[in-house]
């Protein structure tokens, strides 16, 4: 490996970690040492990152020896033990957990958005809910332009939002259903087979679930403006890969249709399909390894004068985890450049 940093994933065999060694890999980012970290199960296995196989250690407090970068995709519990350890030990830590997301003290960044929150990290920086990412891409310019004064938003997430064992039950029901056999239900409130269900994380306050609750807060921390009002309904799809929004934004200035798509079509990883005479535009699979978010079926609301509807697709895995983390990473390791 070339000269670079010392950096460790923790939680390198779940689905983000695998995606951060993939995207690690393609970027070429200057790594020196890449140590793998995750439970004691899954010590032992070897993963291929540049060629080479290396191998997954067990998640000590020793582990962050020397190490630059922590980059953290686990529970919020193992997050919260161990992300104040790396930190201590020198690291600077991306957790792309719940754990410190709302903390005053700890930046929520969205490299695209609000890049200059990593100014004030103070060794952990948050990462935010797969969701919220690419609608804060969406809504920061046309809150810039516009104002934005209100947010009704649908999500249509797909089962790699939770995880790979959610990814094999949908396998699994689908086969057995095709088959004619019951689909039986262990990671998931219900079945999702050829099924939608509308509870993500657990309910809570006036009957909203945890997700919806993080979309909420989340965008207004990332906006840093608390006056953006917003609802959120988060729905479970029968897709593998990649998620899907509904978004009626209302602003306080007007703003046209044809406003909207110049100013999305210029935005920085936003990528604009809207043809919809030739059924032109974003879907789950025209997302799935690409790093833009998608937006189309751009329209005006008819029911207010100050509203727009559009539909916005995004890769999970890759924008909504993944890639994010590592470019947070690059703007760091300009900034020590400079």
């Amino acid at each position: 490996m070339q000269r670079g940093y010392q950096v460790a994933i923790v939680g390198a065999t779940g689905a983000v970690g695998l995606e951060l060694l993939n995207i690690l890999e393609e970027r070429e980012f200057p790594i020196a040492c890449l140590s793998l970290l995750a439970s004691k199960r899954s010590v032992g296995r070897t993963l291929s990152f540049a060629g080479q196989g290396l191998p997954v250690r067990e998640l000590t407090e020793q582990s962050f020896d020397d190490i630059d970068f922590a980059l953290f995709s686990v529970s919020a519990l193992v997050s919260k033990a161990f992300g104040p350890i790396a930190a201590r030990a020198g690291a600077v830590v991306i957790d792309d957990s719940s754990a410190f997301r709302m903390d005053p003290q700890v930046p929520l960044v969205v490299t695209e958005v609000n890049p200059h929150a990593l100014r004030r990290h103070q060794g952990i920086i948050a990462h935010p809910n797969c969701s919220t990412i690419p609608l804060v891409m969406i809504l920061k310019p046309l809150h810039l332009l516009a104002q934005v004064r209100r947010v009704v938003v649908a999500t249509y997430q797909s089962v790699s939002g939770a995880g790979a064992r959610a990814v094999e039950e949908l396998d699994h029901q689908t086969r057995a259903l095709v088959a004619g056999e019951p689909a039986h239900v262990s990671v998931l409130p219900q079945q999702i087979a050829f099924n939608c269900v509308p509870q993500i994380d657990a309910f809570g306050e006036l009957g909203y679930t945890g997700e919806e609750w993080k979309m909420v807060r989340e965008t207004q921390k990332i906006l840093e403006d608390e006056s953006i009002r917003m609802s959120s309904t988060t729905v479970r799809v029968p897709v593998f890969r990649g998620h899907s929004e509904a978004v009626n934004i209302e602003t306080v200035h007007k703003v046209s249709v044809h406003q909207v798509r110049q100013l999305l079509s210029t935005a920085s990883g936003v990528a604009v399909i809207d043809d919809p005479e030739k059924s032109q535009y974003p879907m789950p699979i025209t997302a799935v390894g690409r790093d833009e978010v998608f937006v189309g079926r751009i329209r005006e609301d008819p029911s207010h004068d100050h509203a727009v509807n559009l539909w916005l697709v995004s890769d999970n895995l890759r924008k909504g985890a993944a890639l994010n983390m590592v470019q947070i990473m690059e703007l760091l390791c300009a900034e020590k450049r400079r």
